[in-house]
């Protein structure tokens, strides 16, 4: 090998392990979990609100994911509404492949779920629906997420605001419910 070709393999191989370690040092600088919540008040009694909340084949109904595919296929195993349920679906590239299963009911207060991702990507992850009752007339409901990106892949936490991203979907979710059940269930029931 000529020196010069030996001197550029030489410069390559330190670039490429400069680039290495400030990965290294980056993926091990940012927190590998996350967490999110969002809320709103909804004009209607908590017992009506979580009612209507703990079928998982609702939420295609509020939720931003189900408009993204229309035609995404879907999958129901189980009893909606009880531990042990699952949601699965299988759509295009915003809304990708995966299932949600009810880990955990307290009637009238709170649904648990674990969310399974198959593609883009796999991971787990974990999510809640809350309700509380603000006075007789208004109920609270807060739809929060929690994760861990293992290492390197939190280094996408830097480029990516998943809080904010994950979150403007909730927010839209449940102003979608507060629509829903404030005005238009209303509607088919007159």
């Amino acid at each position: 090998m000529s020196p010069k070709l030996i001197k550029i393999l030489k410069i390559t191989g330190i670039v490429v392990g400069l680039f290495a370690a400030v990965i290294m040092v980056a993926a091990f600088s940012v927190d590998t979990d996350f967490e999110m919540e969002r809320s709103v008040v909804i004009d209607k009694p908590n017992e009506e609100v979580f009612d209507y909340i703990k079928y998982l084949r609702n939420q295609y109904n509020y939720s931003v994911w189900g408009a993204l595919d229309p035609a995404m296929r879907q999958e129901f195993r189980g009893t909606d509404g009880t531990v042990g349920f699952v949601s699965a679906w299988d759509g295009n590239e915003d809304v990708g492949k995966g299932e949600q299963e009810i880990i955990g009911i307290t009637e009238g207060e709170r649904i648990d779920y674990e969310l399974r991702f198959y593609t883009p990507f796999e991971s787990t992850s974990y999510a809640f629906m809350n309700t509380e009752q603000v006075n007789e007339h208004q109920t609270r409901v807060t739809w929060g997420m929690s994760g861990t990106f293992p290492r390197p892949m939190n280094i996408m936490l830097l480029f990516f605001d998943l809080e904010e991203a994950i979150g403007n979907d909730y927010e839209t979710g449940l102003a979608n419910l507060k629509d829903l059940l404030e005005n238009q269930l209303d509607k088919f029931a007159e």
